[in-house]
């Protein structure tokens, strides 16, 4: 019998931010939705994040940064992703991100983002509905 795949999420933590309970919180989120979780752990740089990416072959990345960098390494990994042909892979931020900065990282290719007090349930919710091509279930 076979299985169906499962969504397959890379969630990540750019920069210097030290602190990772809320992306190990949406980590649990999503894989207790079914989803296969890769998690990489503190202190990545945008091309570690973007290589873990394409070797993993997922279909989304979630990157939390509280850090304020947002704006330089946020575009730097969509930069990366187009680079190495995975543009395609749904990019959702969550963390500390002002208003006023949203519009320019979804014009640099970032598919959502998500304030604090988000609910885990809409972050669930949102990916399900935006991976392409892998069944839903």
């Amino acid at each position: 019998m076979m299985t169906e795949p499962r969504i397959r999420v890379l969630v990540a933590k750019p920069g210097l931010d030290g602190h990772d309970r809320g992306a190990k919180i949406v980590a649990r989120a999503l894989r207790d939705a079914g989803m296969e979780v890769i998690y990489t752990g503190l202190r990545q740089t945008p091309e570690q994040i973007a290589s873990a990416a394409l070797q993993e072959d997922v279909d989304a990345i979630g990157i939390s940064i509280l850090s304020g960098a947002h704006n330089t390494i946020i575009p730097r990994i969509c930069e990366l992703l187009r680079s190495q042909g995975t543009e395609d892979v749904l990019l959702v931020v969550g963390g500390i991100i002002p208003d006023e900065d949203i519009a320019g990282l979804k014009q640099a290719g970032v598919a959502e983002v998500f304030q604090p007090g988000a609910s885990t349930q809409a972050i669930v919710e949102f990916v399900r509905k935006n991976v392409k091509g892998v069944p839903t279930g």
